[in-house]
């Protein structure tokens, strides 16, 4: 949802409070789930009254489409910010995975991911979402794939690697963590199957 700010109706929620209000949705919707997320619930975490709220949001599935929109947003700024002190191809790829690791332990582990809540609980019978999902997967598993062609360029990974398959391979790591990350699992767990991981790049 683009929300401009020079042209927002009288009343209506500036575009960094919106903001502040999808970080606070992303919450609820990744510990709770789109259907287990009242509305109620919702308008009490985003901190705005109903009538901001419905000027912002036709409704809960506005609310939520947005709310990942500013989840993959911050997410991928986050990443591509981690990514580029990277040396190589190789320290790259590991960058990436430590990067999931350190998501999927602890409070934030527990909280869920909001790509694998999505895929799970509406993907099959949701257009947007279905669509949504698949763009984050395939973004993720082009860069996956794109940065173990730059460690064959750089010479840090092997070139008898397969890009693709082990892209492939390395996305489904990336997702494992996030759903293993709801059982809790101690940050050293998580970081042991990110050296496991990269022994596929040997």
């Amino acid at each position: 949802m683009d929300i401009k700010t020079a042209t927002r109706p009288p009343g209506r929620p500036r575009e960094f409070e919106i903001e502040d209000a999808l970080d606070k949705a992303i919450i609820v919707f990744s510990e709770r789930g789109y259907h287990a997320a009242s509305i109620s619930e919702l308008k009490d975490a985003m901190g705005l009254a109903a009538g901001s709220l419905y000027k912002a949001f036709k409704d809960k599935k506005a609310i939520f489409l947005a709310s990942f929109d500013r989840y993959k947003q911050v997410r991928n700024a986050l990443l591509d910010q981690e990514l580029a002190e990277g040396a190589n191809g190789r320290d790259k790829v590991s960058r990436m995975l430590r990067f999931y690791a350190e998501a999927s332990h602890g409070q934030n582990g527990r909280r869920g991911c909001l790509v694998v809540g999505t895929a799970i609980e509406l993907a099959v019978y949701d257009a947007d979402a279905a669509e949504r999902v698949g763009r984050s997967m395939a973004r993720t598993e082009a860069m996956i794939d794109g940065l173990i062609r730059e460690g064959q360029a750089d010479g840090s990974i092997p070139p008898a690697i397969d890009p693709l398959t082990t892209a492939h391979v390395l996305l489904s790591v990336t997702q494992g963590l996030r759903v293993l990350g709801k059982t809790g699992p101690n940050r050293d767990r998580a970081f042991s199957v990110v050296d496991a991981a990269m022994k596929l790049l040997d």
